[in-house]
């Protein structure tokens, strides 16, 4: 039977019903994500002259403007550099350690920036122990005594930013290396190019869209961090928001900046599509080869096996063991804290519910994609990722005044039926941290949904409404089942994206309650890092899980080349 024949069979739908029925439910997921962005735009244009607009116009928003914006560039600049050498190395080169090292690189992911922050200024600041030896050492005195770089510096939050989100710019990097083979770098060098030369001319120019989307997500990563920056001194855009709201009582003035923030992420993603303009590279299957990986002996085989090392020493070891230390002493002097119990309790039963939401979001809104076949249902599954781009503090901004109205709307429902004052059942409960992680991290599930539906040919499902099948039973029996694998890693990821999120759950919890990035938080705002370092031990082990599979993704991306 023809696929026109299978189309004609039956009525057509009704517009409730069949394809327009998965339509609507994706539009409905896409609404719920669009509705804090537009709320943001509505409370910036409606505060006009006031909230905010005199202390932004002064000074507030050039400031952040141009802290931000070292920021970025020097954490793009550097993430870049580290991530493309390190996986060139380990793709291009054999020397000891290699197959240790290509994967020990992605650990740094495992560490949030706030817990590198915090866990380099305990090790390296005045009072910590690096500085305490090299005064016993040396014998100086006071900090005038000798020059120590400043960590709460600019400078000092490159780095540590560029650190632990190199990792983005790595693996991106290292499946394209992989997945071009050998037939460039050969061709390049058979034209009479060196190696180096090689790789500027002719390699990284074919692996440049790997890299522009690694470093597009290194800066909105970036810019989603509060922690780090507000530690290290850095005043970005983030922390300025952070500051007007809650320290100013100037909602205007932070949905203005939020809005600079939006503007500043739809540029990049802008930025990222046209770098990536007419970019193509097909390698062909037939007489494409692997990598032949040089061997490198002596100093060379010293060099690059330092160089890869270093980073994972920098951006896992020294979080991981200040953390060990830390957390080790404060078991032993006072012991299991009960508050610390609570927030482990709090943060799991949050980031699980998330995760089960964002599942469910995530296979409606692919699912209808796969069903409607059309510009509307696909206009629905961008709209319903585009959460990720923004920040949390700015998704808080949106998010705070609709679950407002909504509380406003089921206490006069419950004062119109008789009953008593509910108060904020939604804006201050676990509801709305929980729709904060589904906005947030729903990108996640729909991109891994969209990768397993992409391995089921279109044809199957015309087979399958052949054979008598429901679309009901299409989409239990063959399509969910073929998901699954890929949903039960989206949901480790997202699960650990939830732990980790710090700037929406600052503003959101409800009042007494800790979650383990807030209960770090707290600490770590006080001067006593140390007494929070088991939580930051937890959510960097938690981190640790989606690490033991993501190696084999990158291996399976590569073909087996790497």
């Amino acid at each position: 039977m023809s696929m026109q024949a299978v189309e004609s069979a039956g009525p057509a739908p009704s517009p409730l019903t069949g394809l327009n029925r998965w339509t609507l439910a994706a539009f409905g997921v896409a609404g719920v994500v669009l509705v804090p962005v537009l709320l943001v735009l509505g409370l910036a244009l409606k505060s006009g002259t006031q909230g905010g607009f005199i202390e932004i116009g002064g000074g507030i928003l050039a400031g952040a403007l141009l802290e931000t914006g070292l920021l970025l560039a020097g954490v793009a600049a550097l993430t870049a550099v580290m991530g493309v050498a390190t996986a060139w190395l380990v793709v291009h080169f054999n020397f000891p350690g290699r197959r240790w090292l290509s994967w020990a690189l992605i650990l740094p992911f495992a560490v949030p920036t706030y817990i590198s922050a915090y866990a380099w200024v305990e090790m390296f600041d005045y009072f910590g122990p690096v500085q305490g030896a090299v005064r016993q050492i040396f014998g100086f005195r006071s900090r005038s005594d000798y020059w120590f770089p400043d960590l709460r510096s600019m400078g000092g939050a490159v780095t540590i930013t560029a650190l632990v989100l190199y990792p983005y710019i790595y693996v991106a990097a290292r499946a394209a290396f992989a997945v071009q083979g050998s037939s460039l770098d050969e061709a390049a060098r058979g034209l009479g190019c060196g190696r180096f030369e090689a790789l500027r001319r002719v390699v990284l120019p074919v692996i440049w869209p790997a890299i522009a989307a690694g470093m597009t997500l290194v800066v909105l990563e970036t810019i989603n961090d509060i922690g780090a920056s507000q530690y290290l001194g850095v005043r970005t855009l983030t922390v300025a928001i952070y500051d007007l709201w809650l320290n100013r009582s100037s909602l205007g003035g932070a949905a203005k900046l939020a809005l600079v923030i939006l503007a500043i992420v739809l540029a990049t993603l802008w930025l990222e599509r046209w770098l990536r303009r007419d970019r193509r590279f097909s390698p062909t299957t037939r007489c494409d080869r692997p990598v032949a990986r040089q061997t490198l002996k002596g100093w060379q085989a010293g060099l690059a096996m330092g160089a890869c090392a270093l980073p994972v020493m920098l951006g896992f070891g020294v979080p991981g063991l200040v953390l060990v230390s830390a957390s080790t002493r404060q078991w032993r002097t006072e012991g299991w804290d009960s508050a610390l119990g609570s927030a482990l309790g709090y943060t799991v039963l949050s980031a699980t519910l998330a995760t089960a939401l964002i599942l469910v979001a995530a296979t409606v809104v692919v699912l209808a994609q796969r069903m409607a076949k059309d510009a509307l249902a696909t206009g629905a599954v961008r709209l319903s990722a585009i959460g990720y781009a923004v920040p949390g503090t700015v998704l808080v901004i949106g998010l705070l005044p609709a679950l407002g109205s909504l509380d406003g709307w089921i206490n006069d429902v419950s004062l119109g039926l008789g009953g008593p004052r509910v108060g904020l059942v939604l804006s201050a409960s676990l509801f709305a941290i929980v729709l904060a992680y589904a906005i947030r991290f729903l990108a996640i599930g729909i991109d891994q949904a969209q990768a397993a539906l992409a391995g089921i040919s279109p044809n199957t499902d015309a087979a399958a409404r052949t054979l008598g099948c429901t679309r009901r039973e299409l989409t239990w029996q063959i399509l969910l089942p073929a998901m699954r694998p890929a949903m039960v890693g989206a949901a480790i990821l997202i699960f650990v994206d939830c732990l980790k999120e710090l700037p929406a759950t600052l503003l959101l919890r409800p009042l007494n309650v800790e979650t383990l990035a807030t209960y770090l938080y707290g600490f770590a705002a006080r001067g006593s890092f140390e007494d929070g370092a088991p939580a930051a031990l937890m959510i960097m082990l938690a981190g640790m899980l989606p690490l033991l599979s993501l190696d084999r993704m990158i291996e399976g991306h590569g073909r087996g080349k790497i």
